[in-house]
């Protein structure tokens, strides 16, 4: 899949959309509904009512991307159902994309060394 860098923020409506919207609807829902700025390089990813789906759109410069997922025989992890947005690391969302379960992802923490040589 081409996707932006780990630096990108990624965030999921928690609630689920009416998925006939195309980019410009899921545009408006992110401004209107949800108060962000859907043009600023930030990754939103919208569920279906059946979870087996999903839509991601981001603002890559020079135009609006949109992905659509569906799980042929499975059905994604999603978060609890309600109002708002959730954030989620690059390295949730590749699971989450994956159909795996997301919320058994951990960041690795590393220290910094302390001397270099």
């Amino acid at each position: 899949m081409i996707f932006p860098s780990n630096r990108v923020r990624i965030m999921v409506a928690t609630k689920p959309v009416d998925f006939r919207k195309g980019h410009d609807g899921l545009a408006a829902l992110v401004k209107n509904e949800l108060r962000k700025d859907p043009f600023t390089g930030t990754v939103f990813v919208f569920r279906s009512r059946r979870s087996d789906r999903l839509k991601l759109i981001y603002w890559d410069g020079s135009g609006l991307v949109m992905t659509y997922k569906r799980l042929e025989d499975h059905a994604f992890t999603w978060p609890d159902i309600r109002d708002g947005l959730m954030s989620l690391t690059h390295a949730q969302f590749e699971a989450l994309f994956a159909g795996l379960d997301w919320r058994r992802v951990r960041a690795i923490t590393a220290r910094a060394p302390e001397t270099v040589e």
